[in-house]
């Protein structure tokens, strides 16, 4: 207790001289004297130590209950079986608080199921951020509907009124998507959708278990999807999850890809001489082995995404004292990060001399390391509105470009999309902060002490990034 009090006060000390020397933009006394590692300085961590590092962020969690539960299948040779996939839906439906859940092979196929089963199609379009992964959405054009993105807020989250002012007559659903972890606005988002009487995907696979409000994310609208892939929060291995309360959805996805179940949700009358052929052209089942780590998954998750809160609690409050970043967290009550799977925090670089967030991550790696993709590094996918896959390519060779092929002539969709401000710099203003496992203080002290150190010699970083300009 005594080390970690005495690293503490040293860092709270740094903080300070920090904070004094942003003030004008000069390199800082007590905590700046040592010269940073990307400048030819010792470490925080030092290099043969920092591969060690690897066990404080490895994920998932892998314990002997999850490797017995996949031999299980694998012995049994079961992996293209249905049982542990059902077993694992029912509890995985009672846990997101659902009355259905689907699975699937991976979450892109799960959402492209949801788009299918709230009837997009043809000459439908949906709105859809521009700040995400493109599996969120490119789905819609398989069913030769059209994607129109919307902006977001500084939180990362698509912004409410950028959703209403996109809207057309063609519109037919938003797919909202809860972006690094964050909960979008329900609220707000629920009330444009009533009023237009438009159809909600959720897309969670960043924020499994969240709380928006005290409600689970994925219960607001008429369906969500979700990965379960190994680097998500929920990992499984690979995976998908579909979630609804509505029957007709639930069994609309079921014909899109579970060949398998189409008999046991549709008559043979209305099979109409189709059989069990899938309507998605596709096999949606999950592979078994993953479907038993789900389910041993399941009984920890919700402890262990705790730990990872608090340690995320831990470093902010170490940090605190370092103008220019602050924690993007949802401002309202009873509502959370889970598993603050790819966090963000604010960068503000006017505060740290003028510095890009590229040079301030390429600083803190140099001084904890890089042995995986979870500590310091930088903030978000490419805006998708950027990406002339939905503008120009004519993806099915149709002689039209695909994201307009089934709208009426002369639609511009660069014209109808327009200028998503804040999607298109947002990169400029953010960076992701350490994605810690195991709540171990005298550990993330260290990533504590990199922050203070590189805002301490801020001037000095400054003028490295100019000599790199020039060179």
């Amino acid at each position: 207790m005594n080390q970690e009090i005495q690293r503490r006060t040293f860092i709270r000390t740094s903080a300070a001289a920090a904070v004094a020397g942003m003030a004008g933009c000069a390199t800082g006394g007590a905590g700046g004297a040592n010269t940073l590692a990307l400048l030819g300085g010792t470490p925080v961590i030092a290099k043969d130590k920092q591969k060690d590092e690897l066990d404080m962020f490895q994920w998932p969690r892998v314990n002997d209950a999850m490797r017995q539960a996949s031999d299980r299948v694998l012995v049994g040779c079961k992996m293209s079986a249905s049982d542990v996939s059902m077993e694992f839906e029912e509890k995985f439906a009672k846990w997101q608080g659902t009355k259905y859940a689907l699975s699937f092979p991976n979450g892109t196929n799960s959402l492209n199921a949801a788009m299918y089963a709230i009837g997009l199609g043809a000459g439908d379009e949906m709105i859809c951020t521009s700040m995400t992964y493109w599996a969120s959405c490119i789905g819609a054009l398989n069913l030769r509907a059209s994607v129109v993105f919307c902006d977001i807020r500084e939180d990362m989250e698509m912004d409410p009124a950028s959703v209403e002012a996109h809207i057309t007559p063609r519109t037919k659903a938003i797919m909202v998507v809860h972006y690094k972890s964050h909960p979008c606005d329900m609220d707000a988002i629920m009330a444009i959708a009533k009023k237009h009487h438009l159809r909600v995907i959720e897309d969670c696979s960043h924020a499994q278990g969240g709380l928006y409000k005290g409600k689970k994310l994925g219960t607001f609208g008429d369906v969500a999807g979700m990965s379960l892939m190994t680097f998500k929060s929920f990992s499984i291995g690979e995976g998908g999850m579909m979630v609804t309360d509505d029957y007709e959805i639930y069994r609309r996805a079921i014909r899109f890809g579970h060949y398998e179940r189409i008999y046991k949700h549709w008559k043979p009358e209305e099979l109409a001489g189709t059989f069990n052929v899938p309507f998605g052209a596709m096999k949606n089942r999950l592979n078994q082995c993953a479907a038993a780590i789900g389910l041993e998954q399941l009984k920890k998750y919700d402890r262990e995404i705790a730990e990872i809160h608090q340690c995320k609690e831990y470093f902010y409050k170490g940090i605190a004292d370092v103008k220019g970043i602050s924690k993007i967290y949802p401002k309202w009550e009873n509502s959370n990060k889970a598993g603050w799977y790819s966090s963000v925090s604010h960068f503000d670089s006017a505060a740290f001399c003028g510095i890009s967030p590229q040079t301030f991550v390429a600083a803190l790696r140099a001084e904890t390391g890089t042995c995986c993709g979870y500590q310091f590094s930088m903030g978000c996918d490419f805006p998708l509105h950027a990406s002339s896959a939905f503008y120009t390519s004519d993806i099915y060779h149709t002689g039209r470009p695909t994201n307009v092929e089934t709208l009426p002539p002369g639609i511009d969709m660069k014209k109808l999309v327009g200028e998503l401000p804040v999607a298109s710099t947002i990169r400029n203003r953010i960076f992701c902060e350490p994605w810690f496992k195991k709540f171990r203080p005298e550990q993330i002290d260290r990533y504590v002490e990199a922050v203070h150190k590189v805002a301490a010699n801020a001037a000095k970083l400054a003028d490295w990034e100019k000599r790199q300009k020039k060179a």
